[in-house]
C-alpha cells in the first residue's frame, strides 16, 4: 500500500534552515508528481511546492519563492523540501502528497519557527 513518511521538522529560530524528507513506498515513485503542502493553525492546507517526475519544480507558492526548494531522488524514493530563511509565518504542519488516482498524504511533520 502507498505510504508516505515525513521527517526533518522541528523548532528553529527565524532565519535558520531545515530540510524535510518524505520517504515513499508502495508505488512507482518515479512516475508521479510529488508535492509538499502545509497547514497552519486555523488555516486551510496550502500547496507549498510541486515537482515533476524528472525533477522540475512547478507550482511553488509565492510566499516561499526564493527560500524553499523542492527536489527528489528517484533512486531513493524520496522527495525533499529545503527551507531557508525561515519566518514565523512558515510555522505549520508540513505534509507530503502523492496524487495517484487520488491524493495520498503522510502524517505530517511539525515545523515551528520562533525566537
Amino acid at each position: 500500500q502507498v505510504q508516505l513518511v515525513e521527517s526533518g521538522g522541528g523548532l528553529v529560530q527565524p532565519g535558520e534552515s531545515l530540510r524535510l524528507s518524505c520517504a515513499a513506498s508502495g508505488f512507482t515513485f518515479s512516475r508521479y508528481l510529488m508535492s509538499w503542502y502545509r497547514q497552519a493553525p486555523g488555516k486551510e492546507r496550502e500547496l507549498v511546492a510541486r515537482i515533476t517526475t524528472t525533477g522540475g519544480s512547478i507550482n511553488t507558492a509565492d510566499s516561499v519563492k526564493g527560500r524553499f526548494t523542492i527536489s527528489r531522488d528517484n533512486a531513493k524514493n524520496t522527495v525533499y523540501l529545503q527551507m531557508n530563511s525561515l519566518k514565523p509565518e512558515d510555522t505549520a504542519v508540513y505534509y507530503c502528497n502523492a496524487r495517484i488516482i487520488r491524493d495520498y498524504w503522510g502524517p505530517g511533520t511539525q515545523v515551528t519557527v520562533s525566537s
